[in-house]
């Protein structure tokens, strides 16, 4: 009993804080949207792209159930770095929409597992996981990622909070 509601729990903490990441491209400017706003070239788009392609590793290969999309390599150290900006190619649009059927996926991978499901994640020093570590750790990525996206928007025009 525990487990389906600490599984429910972070699962629906989860997807609130994923439309929250989105809501903070609301309303910008694309070039708004692009800027690195710190030294380490941090931006709001390239935040959602960083959170799409990690959260589809997390809950695909790691389970089995790979994204049905290409990825880069989680090892190839040439594309390493790459994913926290969106090229001129790809467009906000093109982003969020990848990010949202990430979300699908990881959605299906989390309601079709128990959260005791064994993963697997090599780039972990302990690589055997249930789904339980993979849900705690992409939800603590995510806030994580979710409060930089609260502090670009807030320096861009003020905004913050979870939504509109």
């Amino acid at each position: 009993m525990i487990d389906e509601f600490a599984k429910e729990y972070l699962h629906s903490d989860l997807r609130e804080l994923r439309q929250a990441v989105v809501w903070k491209l609301d309303g910008l400017a694309e070039p708004d949207v692009r800027r690195p706003l710190t030294d380490s070239g941090t931006n709001l788009l390239g935040l959602v792209k960083h959170l799409a392609l990690w959260e589809s590793r997390y809950f695909g290969e790691v389970f089995g159930r790979p994204f049905p999309e290409p990825l880069p390599r989680w090892d190839d150290l040439a594309a390493r770095g790459t994913d926290m900006w969106a090229t001129e190619q790809e467009t906000r649009e093109d982003v969020v929409d990848r990010y949202r059927r990430v979300w699908a996926h990881s959605d299906a991978t989390i309601s079709a597992l128990a959260v005791d499901s064994s993963g697997h994640v090599p780039w972990w020093p302990r690589p055997d996981v249930m789904l339980f570590n993979v849900l705690v750790h992409v939800l603590t990525e995510t806030a994580r990622h979710a409060g930089h996206a609260d502090i670009l928007r807030e320096q861009i025009d003020g905004a913050t909070g979870v939504g509109p």
